[in-house]
């Protein structure tokens, strides 16, 4: 008796955190997509769930046609997706290497590849900026593309999940007159999907959400990114007229594109995360 009391209470404190975890990141969601059909008054009143005195599209209306938010929703889906092509390429490329294949100093440069995680990016940032300075890129899309093409994470995570695909399945298209890359594209690539949608979801977000890289290097309305836009819309207001109606719609255009990816890919990212955590 004692214990069955004991293993419902567990359950009921689960469900708690569990529930308590999901109000937490859902309610400034929807606060934010709420807000974005008020007034930059009617955000400000208490209650906060008080309705506004006018459903209004305006906001989105002003965002659209006053700002050049158009142009950065566009910079920043065109970034993201070339990035994410390509890290997946190289990435499942060099983890197919790590993972199948023996050449001298293999474990040497694996370690350097995990040991350059450990290195905060604000190190490198300086110097990097210089680097895209002296060879002309700086306000170029390949300062946004090229130096994130083969990210130490993604070839590990890649040659994790490669590691449990059987060698017998390579030895057969060998045999059956394969090349390499066919062999990689064909029977590798099918087999790791999960892998290969998980890297996708975090290379997609990581530079969707970027803002300190392309603060850096570009410049100009037309060319810059949505978090830099957005903080664009903060700082050239004045602080009697932020336009928080605004930057509230702007915000709900750009999260609801990336809560429904995950949502449609959440079993391969979970699926993926998981084989390439355990197997090795």
């Amino acid at each position: 008796m004692g214990e069955r009391f004991g293993q419902r209470l567990g359950v009921i404190a689960l469900h708690v955190v569990v529930i308590s975890g999901a109000l937490l990141t859902v309610l400034p969601i929807a606060f934010m997509i709420y807000s974005s059909f008020k007034t930059t008054t009617e955000i400000f009143t208490l209650p906060p769930w008080l309705p506004p005195a006018e459903w209004s599209f305006k906001n989105y209306e002003t965002l659209l046609t006053g700002w050049h938010f158009p142009y950065w929703y566009a910079n920043s889906i065109i970034y993201a997706a070339v990035v994410t092509v390509f890290v997946l390429f190289f990435c499942s490329l060099a983890g197919f290497a790590f993972a199948k294949y023996f050449f001298r100093g293999k474990n040497f440069l694996f370690i350097i590849l995990i040991g350059s995680t450990m290195i905060p990016f604000q190190l490198i940032l300086i110097p990097l900026f210089i680097l895209m300075s002296r060879i002309d890129w700086v306000n170029h899309p390949a300062s946004m593309i090229i130096p994130w093409m083969a990210p130490a994470f993604g070839i590990f995570l890649m040659r994790q999940y490669i590691q449990a695909v059987p060698s017998e399945l390579m030895e057969s298209a060998r045999i059956d007159g394969a090349s390499e890359f066919r062999i990689y594209a064909q029977v590798i690539v099918p087999l790791v999907r999960p892998g290969l949608t998980t890297l996708a979801i975090l290379t997609f977000l990581g530079s969707w959400n970027s803002y300190i890289w392309p603060l850096m290097v570009l410049r100009g309305n037309e060319v810059i990114t949505l978090p830099v836009g957005i903080a664009t819309m903060r700082s050239q207001a004045t602080a009697s007229q932020i336009p928080y109606g605004e930057m509230m719609a702007a915000a709900t255009l750009v999260s609801l594109p990336v809560i429904a990816l995950f949502l449609m890919l959440q079993r391969y990212f979970i699926s993926g995360l998981t084989i390439g955590a355990v197997k090795g």
